[in-house]
């Protein structure tokens, strides 16, 4: 049965469904779980959340769970989430928002908290992904009677249940869905209202995120951070809308005409890691693109159809397609394609180590994938070729599609994604895409090959490029790693200084 959806004062009824409601009239604390949506403003969870504390004249608290290298994540992407939660607790604190910080999974340590805490209500961000839907599920059985669980979906502009409620083929079919809502959806965010009871409960421990910080990335540290985005709300919209660099500010025009050539990195946004972590909202970020879209109306469409209809498309897949992540979630014809062609031969047999080291005899497959390692980041184009490589580089589709998974997740700064799952299995599966000219090895899945980049973009400029950013992260890195040790060196004398 569908979960049924209640009538909120700020925010749209259709973006709210009730997982669990509760058995008495609500009294105690309401707790926002904040999970992927990790920011305070633009924020419908926490929006709804105030609403009903408000409603039932109640305080409010964020809660945030810190699970275990959720999916495998490393310190790129752990240091980069911790950061940005270290600046939200400051700005939740200035809110007068207490900031509760879990350690472990919230179907395990959420209960506890809601039980001392005497909470009426739980409101939870909403995600497509197989986990976070099973704590979800597993959080309406453990939670006392009397606490609602509420799920509010503050990071798609149309709510995936709204704008669809099944499997959508393509972008093809979904567009129109969405195109229909968004005067509905796409609107102005309203202030977040004054807590209508300050926090007296029990006081949220101290967090010492230096050494939090410090432990997570330790035993994480196998792919280190990155430098070339900040992370937090501010550096977001900075990123979005600054002087600078912002990119509706000063590189939204080249947009539409270059965001395909990879050697014009700084023809995309930049912001998929802000997106992907929550510290910005693309609902945020599609408002301000269209009051731009006179002056650049197809670059301002290109960006919208990315930022909406695309990222939707991916959040429907993984949400009605359990199998979003193998080859059992691929259209019949591509399955069936994929194993009429499995005992071709192929040219290349690469293992995952191999692939991961980019020792392959090609120098663009070889560059992007460096580049990803390196940076944390892929080029949009040059991940479609990198994945299909994959594919005709592995015994088998089931192998491919697992170590486009495995590396796209271990270093991209985006990944463990839905549009991660999607662009692999796009490229390997055929997933939203149609049959093409029946070749070997990759059946009638869309083909990519060297010559066909060669024709798109200057490859050898491309390499050199990335050669040149490998570089210059390596000195980065160097240079921050010496300062660091000076920095702990500095510490420990001054504190030797003191006690004698």
């Amino acid at each position: 049965m569908a979960p049924a959806v209640i009538p909120p004062a700020a925010v749209h009824p259709g973006r709210v469904r009730v997982l669990k409601p509760s058995a008495a009239s609500p009294s105690g604390p309401v707790v926002y779980w904040m999970f992927r949506d990790q920011r305070a403003a633009d924020n419908w969870a926490l929006l709804h959340a105030a609403t009903l504390a408000a409603r039932s004249a109640a305080p409010l608290a964020v809660a945030f769970c810190l699970s275990h290298r959720f999916l495998g994540a490393h310190a790129r992407q752990l240091g980069f989430m911790l950061r940005g939660l270290r600046s939200l607790s400051r700005r939740l604190a200035d809110l007068g928002l207490p900031f509760f910080l879990l350690r472990g999974d919230a179907s395990n340590v959420l209960p506890a908290l809601l039980t001392r805490l005497g909470a009426s209500a739980l409101v939870a961000d909403f995600s497509p992904l197989r986990p976070v839907r099973e704590w979800k599920d597993a959080l309406c059985g453990r939670v006392g009677a009397d606490v609602a669980i509420h799920e509010v979906d503050a990071h798609n502009v149309v709510p995936l249940w709204g704008a669809s409620d099944k499997l959508e083929y393509s972008a093809r079919t979904i567009r129109p869905k969405i195109h229909r809502l968004l005067a509905e959806y796409l609107v102005e965010f309203p202030q977040l209202p004054p807590l209508a009871v300050p926090w007296a409960g029990e006081a949220p421990p101290e967090i010492d995120w230096e050494n939090l910080i410090d432990e997570v990335l330790r035993e994480a540290e196998e792919v280190p951070e990155i430098g070339w985005c900040e992370p937090g709300e501010e550096a977001a919209m900075e990123a979005l809308m600054g002087s600078k660099d912002g990119f509706l500010t000063k590189r939204l025009k080249s947009y539409e005409s270059d965001r395909n050539d990879p050697l014009k990195p700084k023809a995309l946004s930049g912001l998929s890691p802000y997106l992907h972590f929550g510290h910005i909202s693309a609902q945020r970020c599609a408002l301000e693109a269209r009051k731009l879209r006179n002056s650049c109306p197809k670059s301002v469409d290109a960006f919208l159809e990315e930022l909406i209809v695309r990222r939707e498309l991916a959040d429907n897949f993984c949400y009605y397609q359990p199998h979003y992540d193998s080859l059992q979630g691929a259209w019949e014809w591509a399955r069936k394609t994929l194993m009429d062609h499995i005992a071709d031969k192929r040219d290349h047999i690469y293992t995952k180590e191999q692939l991961e080291n980019a020792k392959t005899a090609d120098p663009l497959w070889n560059a992007s994938q460096l580049e990803m390692v390196h940076t944390g980041k892929m080029h949009g184009f040059m991940r479609m070729y990198w994945a299909k490589k994959i594919l005709e580089w592995t015994s088998r589709p089931e192998e491919a599609l697992s170590v486009a998974i495995y590396l796209n997740d271990k270093y991209e700064i985006d990944g463990r994604d839905p549009n991660g799952y999607v662009g692999c299995m796009w490229s390997i599966c055929g997933v939203h895409d149609q049959g093409w000219k029946e070749r070997p090895v990759f059946g009638k899945i869309r083909y990519m090959n060297y010559a066909g980049c060669r024709r798109k973009f200057d490859v050898d400029g491309y390499i050199s490029y990335v050669k040149k950013l490998i570089g210059e992260t390596k000195k980065r890195k160097s240079d921050t790693h010496s300062s660091t040790i000076a920095a702990k060196h500095s510490k420990t004398m001054n504190f030797r200084g003191r006690q004698t």
